[in-house]
């Protein structure tokens, strides 16, 4: 039965969840979002698709510090029942440790689910967005924003460099340096040209120039001069849409069941160990959670020894962390340690929760009675 104690600590936990990820995810997403400030500020964005483009990160800055927020959370919040009496009060009335922790087992319940959802299907989609969005920004948006007297790169190894834009904008004295086919780069030289939007992104139309290229062969400059050229400035971004995604964003189901013909065996391993570490990391919730269980209800009422089972848990959550991120890695390399994620993520909960239990001096009682 849920009780009033069970409600009343539930709530306690669950504001101070909210308000400590929501503190936690702010801080880090205004550290990330300064690299993408400049890139903003040189583009002429407006805030509504800096907020759009740093927002798509959320989901994933919460997936990561969502397990270190529950310990943190349940510690604190346990830890001032302590010091308030009021655990002292909810063991007269007859609750046992497990009751108590009830509350924050339940928390962890709902915190290890919703980890699981965001590892799983919201993370590797916004992150693929973001990726997506990303680019248009630098390769579609960059075009159009070329600065007189300035040399602009464009990603895909393409640099722009345009003497003046007239009030019909049009540009005058143009060089371009195209350098996508690897070993044979082209100065293109223009008198006037324009920027058009074509199907794969910005497209220049030049006008009265000439191409500029050394034979990689016989090493002699060829020169072919035009009336009309037009060059497709976005080629190179969307000549890699059919690249395999990156880690981070493969859906579960592309990790399973990587294409074994277009993606080598050594990025089939790590994808394989990614998609088991989605599964199993949301474990880790429960684990921390139990640590800082154990170190307010089972460390005695004095303020030495309480400090430093507190100190206890906390060191033993980042050695878990560490070790977590250790083990991934091997994993990644090989996939017959994969077992070892969970063992790291779920083990120290099985093993709180059985101390919290009592369940190790039932079998002491039941062996001494025998």
């Amino acid at each position: 039965m849920i009780t009033r104690l069970d409600r009343y600590v539930f709530g306690q936990l669950t504001v101070g969840l909210v308000v400590t990820t929501a503190g936690l995810v702010a801080l880090i997403w205004l550290t990330q979002s300064l690299r993408f400030v400049q890139l903003i500020i040189q583009r002429g964005l407006s805030p509504f698709v800096f907020i759009h483009l740093t927002g798509l990160l959320l989901p994933s800055f919460v997936a990561v510090i969502l397990p270190i927020t529950c310990f943190i959370v349940t510690l604190f919040t346990y830890t001032r029942l302590t010091t308030d009496r009021e655990l002292v009060v909810m063991r007269a009335t007859g609750m046992s440790d497990g009751a108590i922790a009830r509350p924050a087992v339940a928390l962890a319940s709902v915190s290890m689910v919703v980890c699981l959802v965001l590892n799983v299907w919201v993370v590797p989609s916004s992150l693929a967005q973001f990726s997506k969005f990303e680019a248009e920004i630098r390769n579609k948006v960059a075009a159009f924003l070329l600065e007189p007297g300035v040399f602009t790169p464009i990603p895909g190894h393409i640099t722009v460099y345009i003497q003046s834009r007239d009030r019909n904008q049009v540009l005058h004295g143009i060089l371009i340096e195209d350098s996508r086919q690897k070993g044979e780069p082209a100065t293109i030289l223009a008198r006037t040209g324009r920027l058009v939007a074509g199907p794969n992104g910005p497209e220049v139309l030049l006008r009265d120039g000439s191409r500029e290229q050394i034979d990689p062969k016989t090493g002699r400059l060829n020169v072919l001069s035009f009336k009309r050229n037009l060059i497709d400035l976005a080629q190179s971004s969307t000549a890699s849409d059919a690249v395999a995604p990156k880690t981070s964003e493969a859906t579960i189901g592309q990790l399973f069941h990587a294409d074994t013909a277009a993606i080598p065996r050594a990025k089939r391993l790590k994808w394989h160990a990614e998609a088991w570490r989605r599964l199993f990391a949301p474990f880790a919730v429960m684990s921390y959670t139990l640590i800082a269980l154990i170190a307010v209800l089972r460390s005695p009422f004095r303020r030495q020894s309480g400090m430093l089972a507190l100190i206890g848990a906390v060191f033993g959550v980042m050695g878990l962390v560490a070790l977590g991120i250790g083990v991934d890695s091997l994993a990644a390399r090989e996939n017959a340690l994969i077992p070892l994620i969970l063992i790291v993520a779920s083990g120290p909960a099985v093993v709180c929760g059985a101390v919290l239990l009592g369940l190790g001096k039932r079998v002491r009682v039941r062996a001494r009675t025998a």
